[in-house]
């Protein structure tokens, strides 16, 4: 079986790490890699009335539903098939359709805790850290929140205020030290980008052959068991007759 990989990309609101996910997508060739979004994964919250659902701290580790994420992951690791939920950020609520994901050999999970949950960091090959100013990812966030999701920008810093900051100083940023590689600048940094796509190359390459030492020993030991153990009337047929 062909070695899968998981990649973790980590940052605070709007650092770049969708682009950085995007730009090793391109690179590596889509049929090869499934993005998965830590977003995807928030609890579902349609039992709350739409005001209520605008009010819950959306930055917390418990806002999301870890338990179902790990379990997808073991899955799709294992070269098995999993429904990826679909969250709908203007309504505040998972929508009951899902999306098939499962057969590709590279995985990027992106999403701002992704490296805060000791069990995913377990399962990455490589854990990444977008670093972006705090007040390019403010801007950046308040052009995303109005033009992509109808949001006001009082309710934008309201939100920042109250939850955004905090969860990052108290969540996010801490994680920072599990990273095994630090991008600052976002998708836009070449270097970082390339040094990725290297070493996830070197990683499939180490699975290849892996694969190929494990099939080759397969064969020997076959072929051990059948000399070990010749067909029934083979030792017959090469007895010389009695004259």
């Amino acid at each position: 079986m062909a070695r899968r990989i998981l990649i973790g990309i980590a940052g605070g609101t709007a650092s770049g790490k969708t682009l950085v996910a995007q730009r090793l997508d391109d690179e590596l060739g889509s049929k090869k890699v499934r993005i998965l979004k830590l977003d995807s994964y928030y609890r579902d919250i349609s039992h709350l009335s739409k005001g209520e659902r605008s009010r819950q701290n959306f930055d917390h580790p418990d806002a999301f539903e870890m338990s179902l994420l790990r379990e997808h992951l073991k899955i799709l690791l294992e070269g098995g098939k999993v429904q990826v939920p679909v969250y709908d950020f203007s309504k505040h609520m998972r929508l009951k359709n899902t999306v098939v994901a499962g057969g590709e050999q590279i995985f990027i999970l992106e999403g701002i805790l992704v490296l805060e949950d000791p069990f995913l960091r377990q399962l990455m090959d490589i854990r990444v850290f977008i670093d972006a100013d705090a007040d390019i990812r403010l801007l950046r966030r308040i052009r995303r929140d109005v033009k992509l999701r109808g949001r006001t920008i009082t309710s934008i810093l309201d939100q920042y205020e109250q939850s955004v900051r905090p969860m990052y100083m108290q969540f996010i940023d801490p994680s920072k030290r599990y990273a095994d590689i630090i991008v600052p600048g976002g998708g836009m940094n070449e270097v970082a980008i390339d040094l990725l796509k290297v070493k996830i190359q070197s990683l499939l390459a180490q699975g290849e052959a892996e694969e190929r030492a494990a099939r080759a020993k397969q064969s020997a030991n076959k072929k051990k068991k059948k000399k070990k153990n010749p067909p029934a009337g083979a030792e017959k047929s090469n007895r010389r007759p009695a004259s």
